[in-house]
């Protein structure tokens, strides 16, 4: 049986998840988009941007949150001047270390799908007379959408499992910042903190295999649509 303060822990990753998840779908699709679709100057610079937090190690992507979102950096200092707002040491700002870690996953699981539509069947439409945005409705839209939702659950499962550039970036705050990963560190610090890694390790292995499970799933289904099975 978990704690009580072990089932916040478990609510603030959920929240942290879900807010991550909210907030970047819009940016990984638009992206997904443009390098799927677009033919411009500088996309093999923008492909590479992107996946970038794949390779990098996360304290770096962290560290370059910290610098454009601080106080004093040049986001960080929009977001204070003009909101009032501050991402440090709150959990949205864990939301964004999130987002920004699980945008490559999303990406290329959104790329792929919309790569697959058939763009024999949106011309078909526009010589029917369907415009841009009808055929992106009501083909291109229902057709990719088992892909773009397997591309979220797969971002939900890195989200919530983010360590290093949230630790990094709004540092380890009970309540605040202190999602599953973080918990867990802190845990393993103590003398008697095995019980807590093992409930807590144990909730994190659930949701990470509910959701990889979930975006097969969504990605066979995918592949049967394309088939026509």
């Amino acid at each position: 049986m978990l704690s009580a303060a072990e089932w916040s822990i478990v609510s603030l990753t959920l929240q942290v998840g879900g807010a991550a998840m909210i907030g970047t779908l819009p940016v990984a699709f638009a992206l997904a988009w443009l390098l799927a679709r677009g033919r411009f100057p500088g996309k093999l610079v923008l492909d590479g941007l992107v996946h970038l937090p794949l390779v990098l190690p996360p304290v770096v992507t962290g560290w370059l949150l910290l610098l454009a979102f601080a106080p004093g950096g040049p986001l960080g200092r929009v977001l204070q001047s003009w909101f009032g707002v501050t991402l440090l040491f709150n959990w949205a700002g864990a939301a964004l270390a999130s987002g920004v870690m699980a945008l490559p996953l999303m990406v290329r699981a959104m790329r792929l799908s919309i790569e697959a539509v058939d763009a024999r069947l949106e011309n078909a439409a526009r010589t029917l007379g369907a415009g841009r945005w009808r055929v992106f409705w009501t083909i291109t839209l229902p057709l990719s959408m088992p892909g773009l939702l397997a591309g979220l659950v797969l971002g939900f499962a890195r989200s919530i499992g983010e360590f290093g550039a949230t630790i990094t970036f709004v540092a380890n705050v009970p309540g605040q910042t202190q999602t599953l990963p973080l918990a867990i560190y802190s845990a393993l610090q103590l003398p008697d903190g095995e019980g807590v890694v093992i409930r807590l390790a144990s909730i994190s292995v659930a949701l990470a295999l509910a959701a990889l499970l979930g975006s097969a799933a969504l990605a066979r289904r995918a592949g049967r649509g394309r088939h026509g099975v």
